[in-house]
């Protein structure tokens, strides 16, 4: 074996091993729809989780999510609000928000985009 030949053999293995680790990582992190490959993140708890404190509710049409992960980011953006609590559904891509006082749907939509998604329709009920 010449030189040359060692060397091919030795790049081919780094470009397997590099692979082999982006997509264990890709795999471990939640696949590649969540920018940059984040973790899991963990769910924002709504403290008060007595329905009847929530008087009104406000529907939001979300684009952009594509897996579980999207799915509690979006919840997490809306429940860290005070006076909300969200339930999120991947299937229908609507959030259902429940608020104690009238909805805001500019700080909702707000929130939503600062996690990196796009409401686009609204409507609340009292």
């Amino acid at each position: 074996m010449n030189i040359l030949n060692i060397i091919i053999v030795l790049i081919v293995v780094v470009i397997v091993v590099f692979g082999s680790i982006s997509y264990i990582k890709k795999l471990k992190k939640g696949g590649d729809c969540c920018p940059e490959h984040e973790e899991a993140t963990k769910s924002v708890k709504v403290k008060d989780r007595d329905k009847s404190h929530y008087p009104y509710e406000a529907k939001l049409a979300i684009d952009g999510m594509s897996c579980n992960n999207c799915v509690r980011n979006v919840e997490n953006a809306l429940n860290a609000l005070d006076g909300t609590w969200a339930s999120v559904s991947l299937e229908d891509n609507m959030a259902t928000v429940l608020l104690k006082n009238p909805p805001d749907i500019e700080k909702l939509s707000k929130a939503v985009a600062d996690a990196g998604y796009m409401v686009l329709k609204r409507k609340s009920k009292i």
